[in-house]
Formats: structure tokens, C-alpha cells, sequence
């Protein structure tokens, strides 16, 4: 079944018009770009609000710029069930992980004096739930790899700010602009933790050799085994944790503790 639409209520708040809609491919296919917008199904809630208020007026640097939200004209940053952005050209590409990890490093510093937003304590979604198990805020699940990986878990006394929590795929590059980050999954951590995140998913999906995570992350691997968890728990809450996925991930998790 194709996806639905904006509708043409959403569509003339934001200024879009239905003559040059293009579904794309991101986004789980749920997204839209008409023109130089893309709009997409918002839920609405305070993280939404929150997070268009953040990024209308944060400054951008030579070293990354994000998408900024486009205002309904009947006020606010949503209509009937959508949300409005300011499209950039651009193209993710998962084997650039220096750069990713460059560009999330000055969007993180431009967050640094942020400071927690409530919304993430209501958070109950299998990705919110998965870092607060890598976090031992939740109790781990039973399964032999997670268990693994908790057993290497060491302390940490880096700071906890407002991250990015996906930002491999979804830091977008243009030639001439600055990189584009788009789709910020909000957590409060460590910005080392965002960091091994993006190194996880290269080494278990985009060609990275798992010998080169330490690496790329200076030698720390301490937030590598955490988000190797988070990444894991993620698949075992969604219910897609298969024999074929532990396959994947065995190398990856062996090398990242043998390296610990």
C-alpha cells in the first residue's frame, strides 16, 4: 500500500503544493518533498515543539548546518498530524565516518549549553528503553550477547549534554555546503557515545573494519560497548533479532571486546 499524502489542508498552511509532491525513499517512506520543503507525520508533541524551537535559531558553522522548520501559517509547527522542514541538497554517505563524526563533534558543541528537556523522561519507544538498559538505568534483557557486552560496561564521568543519537545516515553532504544534519534522535549523554554509535553501525553495516573502531574513536572504547548494546537491545524490543542479525554483529562485538 503507498503512503498516504500531506493533506491539502497541511499542504497550504505550509505553502506546499500538491502538483510536485515526491515521496522519497528516507524516512521510512513517509516523507514528502514538495519544492523546497520536505514534510513528514508529526506527532505533535512536546519533543516536536521542542526540537523546532531548537533548531530555528541555532547557529550554524562552516562545519555543519541543519534543515530548519517551516512555520504553519495558522501558527505553530505542525498541521492536521504534519510538520514542515526546509529541504537541503545533499546525500548521506556511510563511509565517510571521519566526516560524520566531524560534523556531529561542532553540531554537539553548538547543543553543549542546552540543558535537559522533560520530555525525554516520558519517552517509552524501544529505542528510548534500549539506551536506558546500555545505561543500566533498566534492567538487560535476557539474552547472552547483551549480558556480554554489560559485563565489559566500565564507568564514565564525561558530562552528559544533548546528542544526536543516529547520525550516521543522516548527516547529508553537498558539495560547496557545509553537512547537512537532518533528523536528530535526541538523547542526554556523553558526546562519546554519539560518537560510537556512528562507529557501531559502520563497522556492523557500511564496510568498517571492526579493527578500526578503537581508532576512530581515539583509543576510548568505552562508550563503543554501550552502543553496540543499545544498538542490540533496539532489535531485541522491536522483535527482529534473528540468528542472522547475531551473525552480523558477532564479529563487531568480539573485536570490540577484545580490543576493551
Amino acid at each position: 500500500m503507498s503512503p498516504s499524502p500531506p493533506s491539502g489542508r497541511a499542504l497550504a498552511d505550509f505553502g506546499a503544493s500538491e502538483n510536485d509532491l515526491e515521496n522519497l525513499p528516507g524516512g521510512r517512506g513517509l516523507t514528502w518533498r514538495s519544492g523546497p520543503l520536505i514534510l513528514r507525520p508529526s506527532g505533535g508533541d512536546a519533543e516536536t515543539v521542542w526540537k523546532a524551537e531548537i533548531l530555528a535559531e541555532l547557529r550554524h558553522s562552516a562545519e555543519f548546518r541543519t534543515s530548519r522548520p517551516i512555520p504553519a501559517r495558522s501558527g505553530g509547527w505542525t498541521s492536521d498530524g504534519w510538520e514542515a522542514w526546509q529541504w537541503l541538497p545533499g546525500q548521506a554517505d556511510e563511509r565517510r565516518v571521519a566526516d560524520v563524526l566531524r560534523a556531529g563533534a561542532a553540531f554537539h558543541a553548538a547543543l553543549a549549553p542546552l540543558p535537559r528537556p522533560s520530555f525525554l523522561d516520558l519517552a517509552d519507544d524501544p529505542w528510548a528503553r534500549a539506551d536506558r538498559i546500555a545505561w543500566e538505568e533498566e534492567p538487560l534483557p535476557d539474552d547472552g550477547v547483551v549480558r556480554r557486552l554489560a559485563a565489559a560496561f566500565r564507568p564514565v564521568s564525561d558530562a552528559s549534554q544533548m546528542i544526536h543519537g543516529d547520525l550516521l545516515g543522516n548527516v547529508m553532504f553537498a558539495q560547496g555546503h557545509p553537512p547537512a544534519i537532518i533528523d536528530w534522535a535526541p538523547y542526554w549523554r556523553p558526546t562519546g557515545y554519539a560518537d560510537a554509535i556512528v562507529v557501531a553501525d559502520a563497522a556492523c553495516w557500511h564496510g568498517l573494519a571492526p579493527e578500526r573502531m578503537h581508532e576512530m574513536l581515539g583509543g576510548d572504547g568505552r562508550y563503543l560497548i554501550r552502543a553496540l548494546a543499545f544498538r542490540i537491545t533496539t532489535f531485541q524490543l522491536l522483535g527482529v533479532w534473528d540468528a542472522q542479525l547475531e551473525e552480523r554483529h558477532r564479529r563487531v562485538v568480539d573485536v570490540a571486546l577484545r580490543e576493551e
